[in-house]
């Protein structure tokens, strides 16, 4: 296997296990409140973290500082926004985890911040690896 290949699999895996921090485990009450709306301190606190997280995880696998900061505040305008998408979403037809709604909306915001970190690695493999 291609060390290239190898290495992207790897920084997958962690931002995976970064992403199952930022989101699980790390989240703060004030994080959590307020899902619906759009300027929403505790959903910026919430991207920044991601981004943070990220930018380290970049920076172990060689992305420049430039790089790895330029990929992750478009992952925390990405992060923020597909959020509150989610929360509106979910306020707007009063979704709670009792309705399947509620899970759709949950799987469509998952996929949709792997699919930001599909992104990222590309850019990583394009300009650092």
């Amino acid at each position: 296997m291609d060390t290239v290949l190898q290495t992207a699999l790897l920084l997958m895996i962690l931002l995976q296990v970064k992403h199952l921090f930022a989101d699980f485990f790390l989240q703060t009450p004030r994080m959590l409140s307020g899902r619906g709306v759009y300027l929403h301190l505790g959903r910026a606190e919430h991207a920044v973290l991601h981004a943070i997280l990220s930018f380290l995880a970049l920076m172990l696998f060689g992305a420049s500082t430039a790089c790895a900061a330029t990929l992750c505040l478009l992952e925390w305008i990405i992060h923020y926004h597909i959020d509150w998408a989610k929360g509106r979403h979910s306020e707007i037809k009063k979704y709670s985890p009792a309705d399947a709604g509620y899970w759709r909306a949950f799987g469509v915001d998952q996929l949709m911040h792997q699919i930001t970190y599909v992104a990222m690695i590309w850019a990583w493999a394009k300009y650092v690896a």
